[in-house]
């Protein structure tokens, strides 16, 4: 065929994944072109992600290009993308996982516990958030935006004491040196997705879909289809307080995951193991819902916005 047209964020570390999926293309032999593409989130990067929403905000001018034909298919880091995608697009396939974990970064501490009573800590996430409060409720928790060199410049000039950051994005852009400490996902348990990077594509563009099969991760995909199915069973976006984290082991899948208040004064936990990856988000989450998940994220939506009623 033609060029294949990617189409990418702006960003260094959304040109970094676009520009891996070229060149595993282009070793395929297929000629390849990266369209930047500005996103909502783009626009309005000094606004938090609470004050403007989250829903699309990373791939709705993206997916409109791809609707309209001026792209043949997108690149994504799968946490920014919404779990329920409209008929005509598709998941067309899912790359190997990098490490899904969190990390700490700072200047001058080795790690969250080293961190003086009352420090900043910088997160972009209402999931790190209650996660850190829960761990440390002693510290100043502060929203931050921007990209993964914006945040770090802003540790640098000493606007925090630490940050966290995704470990995937820090080893994709060769700063993995900056990482103090990794948090488990049982400290710390990761966004659906993070770390993994989905190609979406038309539902009926079966020449595309063939041409990226060879780098579908089956064990990635069964997994982040896991943690998907639990976000959408629990009505949450990538920034509300929680967290989903599947591998397989052992032939069957296992997925923790977390449900918290903002203010990390209730953090439920929750995990599970099963062959069906939807089967298995749907049960962990009404395990959750059960146990009072509903309450919490009610909270955190508002009254206005429909919760998941207990099974």
């Amino acid at each position: 065929m033609a060029t294949v047209r990617i189409g990418s964020r702006g960003s260094q570390l959304a040109l970094w994944q676009a520009k891996h999926v070229a060149g595993l293309l282009n070793g395929r032999g297929h000629l390849t072109h990266i369209e930047i593409i500005k996103t909502t989130g783009d626009r309005l990067n000094e606004a938090s992600f609470a004050q403007v929403g989250t829903k699309g905000m990373f791939t709705k001018e993206i997916e409109e290009a791809l609707a309209e034909k001026s792209i043949d298919l997108a690149v994504h880091s799968l946490k920014d993308l919404p779990t329920e995608l409209p008929p005509v697009f598709r998941i067309a396939a899912v790359l190997e996982r990098e490490d899904a974990r969190d990390a700490f970064v700072s200047e001058r501490f080795a790690g969250l516990a080293a961190l003086p009573k009352g420090a900043r800590i910088g997160t972009s996430s209402l999931r790190r958030e209650a996660q850190l409060r829960a761990l440390r409720p002693d510290l100043k928790i502060h929203p931050m935006r921007g990209n993964v060199d914006t945040r770090l410049r802003k540790l640098e000039s000493g606007e925090f004491e630490a940050i966290v950051l995704a470990v995937a994005g820090l080893k994709r852009l060769g700063k993995e040196s900056r990482v103090r400490q990794v948090f488990g996902p049982e400290e710390m348990c990761p966004a659906a997705g993070q770390g993994a990077l989905a190609i979406e594509a038309r539902s009926g563009d079966e020449q595309i879909t063939g041409i990226v099969a060879f780098i579908d991760h089956g064990a990635t995909r069964a997994a982040v289809a896991a943690e998907r199915s639990l976000l959408l069973a629990l009505g949450g976006g990538c920034q509300v307080p929680i967290g989903a984290h599947a591998e397989v082991a052992k032939g069957r899948l296992l997925l923790n995951a977390l449900v918290a208040s903002k203010d990390g004064s209730r953090v439920l936990r929750e995990s599970g193991t099963g062959e069906d990856p939807a089967a298995l988000g749907r049960g962990v989450a009404g395990r959750l819902l059960h146990r009072g998940a509903a309450e919490i994220l009610k909270e955190i939506y508002g009254e206005q916005r429909e919760v998941p009623e207990q099974p």
